[in-house]
């Protein structure tokens, strides 16, 4: 029962990643690491697709042992981070405050987190 709770959390965490890759408001790497941290623990065959993805299973696996990801890929997040937002808060929902407010929070909180990570050395 546990194995499949694990499974299905993994898989869910995958999906919601994977999302996030085409929207900022998602944090990508935060659910990827969901996602091995529950097929590590529930079935070593999806652990294994997923750290050889050819999309982001390097980036996984620098990740988790420590490496950090490269300076490219932060300045790229980032940018389309800020890009996204900033066009979402001037042109989407301009007459909500509130949620321009919890935007501009959300990507503040993604860029202090992006920038926290260690840069990978090449």
């Amino acid at each position: 029962m546990k194995k499949v709770a694990f499974v299905a959390i993994g898989l869910l965490s995958l999906a919601l990643g994977i999302i996030g890759i085409f929207l900022p408001i998602l944090p990508t790497t935060p659910f990827l690491l969901l996602s091995a941290f529950c097929f590590t623990r529930s079935s070593k065959r999806l652990l294994i697709f997923l750290l050889t993805n050819r999309f982001f299973g390097k980036y996984i696996s620098n990740y988790r042992n420590g490496l950090g990801i490269p300076l490219r890929t932060k300045i790229y997040t980032v940018s389309l981070l800020w890009i996204t937002i900033l066009f979402s808060i001037f042109f989407v929902v301009d007459e909500k405050f509130w949620l321009q407010i919890l935007l501009a929070c959300i990507a503040i909180g993604v860029t202090i987190h992006v920038s926290r990570i260690k840069t990978l050395k090449k």
